[in-house]
């Protein structure tokens, strides 16, 4: 079974806080002050007749058994064209208070493979007391996998026994496990980004999640991952700006 890539490309925020700032405070920043800035940028975009994102959303990372989280969230908006990788706040002002509670962030190009859809899990509806977004979804528990290629690495072998072999091996374990939605993002640029790929995997709960890991073999994936880099960050809340 071939797995088309979709037509639009997934631009990746790698979010963090800074020194000084809870996970709290830099979440609740992003839900009031930068979604919707982020929101108004993208339909202006839209109507000016310029690439907007047609789809904004924003996962957010829960504590793991490491002692610092690498990263507290990523927003995801997807786009017609790639954006080349860049420091998005580097040298210059803050434009709202978020983008003061968050650690300069990069933007990373992707991608993306939709392997098991599950969209009729993760609601997408609007508020109805307030502006309908942002707004938030939960009752999942979800995976990211943020995969690291060993020095040298062929990207173009490792894509592609990521999608012939081991695309098809997790989602045999999922749907033995009670899984629902798996997507990968393949960098674009490789070389450029923080990582050479994304897994992203849900459940509908972290049991479900602990049985696929047991059932996960090796499938030939270690020879191109540097297993010591890879950071696999846990969340069950996103936030929706664009659904």
């Amino acid at each position: 079974m071939t797995i088309e890539p979709n037509e639009r490309v997934k631009m990746i925020f790698l979010i963090k806080r800074r020194e000084g700032s809870s996970r709290d405070e830099l979440i609740m920043q992003w839900y009031k002050n930068h979604m919707p800035a982020v929101i108004a940028s993208q339909e202006r975009a839209i109507e000016q007749g310029r690439d907007g994102a047609s789809r904004y959303i924003a996962q957010l990372f829960q504590s793991s058994n490491k002692s610092e989280m690498s990263w507290d969230g990523m927003a995801q908006l997807w786009f017609a064209e790639a954006q080349t990788p860049a420091r998005t706040d580097q040298n210059r002002e803050p434009s709202d208070t978020f983008q003061q509670k968050a650690e300069p962030y990069f933007s990373w190009a992707t991608r993306e493979y939709v392997v098991m859809d599950g969209s009729e899990h993760l609601s997408t509806a609007p508020l109805t007391l307030n502006d309908p977004y942002p707004s938030t979804r939960s009752g999942f528990f979800r995976a990211n996998y943020l995969v690291p290629a060993q020095d040298g690495t062929d990207y173009d072998t490792f894509f592609r026994h990521w999608l012939e072999v081991h695309v098809p091996n997790i989602r045999d374990w999922m749907n033995q496990a009670g899984g629902f939605r798996y997507v990968v993002s393949h960098s674009i640029y490789p070389e450029l980004a923080p990582y050479a790929g994304m897994a992203e995997l849900y459940f509908h709960s972290e049991d479900d999640w602990r049985k696929c890991q047991s059932l996960m073999r090796a499938d030939g994936m270690e020879r191109f991952v540097d297993g010591g880099r890879m950071d696999i960050m846990y969340g069950d809340t996103e936030m929706v700006g664009v659904p």
